[in-house]
């Protein structure tokens, strides 16, 4: 805690001196000097937050420090102004070590990359070979057409692992979803991809909910696990959407066979990575981090005779 014009240390705990690397003793004689830790990249972001205190705005801010290391420290620091009688007095805030979250991030960054480009174009490849097989022995056709099918489902999986990416990585904030206008161009677009499929929805007027974009994104990927799941050629789900007090519960219900436990785990939070972990694809887990990721929550009850029935419930946004 500093005062309003950064030249008085009021209080800071002993973790400041793990978190900086520098003595509390040293900055109670000069408050500004834990500037000298922040990488010079960061300090005009940061002089900025200092001021806009003192102007009394709250400020939410990552920023690098510990030069003796070459900064590879990073902090994220959430502070506000206190006030008496309208007047800013005293500058309050918390900072957390997030080095960890920003290496896990780079480390996602590097394997959506070789993702994103080698498999990519080496599937490429592999399908260009394939297609000339094909041309050249129209007698193999059947068996080119099984490496086709494989490399453009593995291509499908790494569009979906890069949308995972993009959405753990990416620091926007919620927005305005009408989960009704979702299931309308879900339906739509999966009755050209599943022509014998049929839908049966039933929506309220609007259903606004305030989530990740993705969100959109999630309710293709249920009704389409309902339709590939199913054991029949004329698939059949339903999909409800209504308001309960203040949420939106979106209800997808199937005929298909009970959902496999382990793609359960994962839309519950339940699941365990380990050697033996199976799923049937990425677009569960974009259905769990997108309903995670805007406070939502999600249920399963799957039984022989009934089918599944999946219960996403999302804050409803303000009118």
């Amino acid at each position: 805690m500093f005062d309003r014009d950064w030249t008085e240390l009021l209080f800071v705990n002993p973790a400041y001196e793990e978190v900086y690397g520098r003595s509390r003793a040293e900055l109670e004689g000069d408050p500004r000097s834990f500037l000298e830790t922040v990488h010079p990249d960061d300090l005009p972001a940061v002089r900025k937050a200092m001021e806009a205190l003192t102007a009394g705005e709250a400020v939410d801010i990552e920023y690098r420090i510990n030069p003796d290391r070459d900064h590879d420290r990073w902090v994220w620091v959430q502070a506000e102004p206190i006030t008496e009688n309208g007047e800013v007095t005293r500058i309050a805030g918390f900072t957390r070590d997030v080095t960890d979250r920003h290496r896990r991030v780079r480390q996602l960054f590097v394997m959506d990359n070789l993702l994103r480009h080698n498999l990519r174009n080496d599937l490429n490849v592999i399908l260009g070979v394939a297609e000339e097989i094909e041309e050249e022995a129209p007698e193999v056709a059947e068996r080119t057409a099984v490496i086709r099918r494989t490399g453009e489902a593995l291509l499908e999986t790494a569009r979906k692992e890069r949308d995972v990416i993009d959405m753990l990585t990416d620091d926007c904030g919620a927005e305005y979803v009408d989960l009704r206008a979702a299931v309308a161009d879900a339906v739509e677009r999966l009755h050209t991809a599943y022509p014998d499929a049929t839908f049966d929805a039933s929506t309220t007027e609007t259903a606004p909910v305030t989530g990740r974009p993705e969100l959109r994104q999630a309710v293709v990927e249920l009704l389409e696990n309902a339709i590939r799941h199913s054991e029949t050629d004329a698939p059949h789900v339903a999909v409800d959407v209504r308001r309960v007090d203040d949420r939106i519960e979106l209800t997808v219900t199937d005929d298909a066979a009970p959902i496999p436990p382990y793609d359960a785990e994962v839309l519950l939070g339940d699941h365990r990575m380990n050697d033996v972990y199976h799923s049937s694809g990425l677009g569960l887990w974009v259905v769990y981090w997108s309903v995670e990721l805007s406070d939502g929550t999600i249920s399963v009850d799957a039984t022989e005779d009934r089918g599944n029935r999946i219960v996403v419930t999302l804050p409803a946004a303000s009118e």
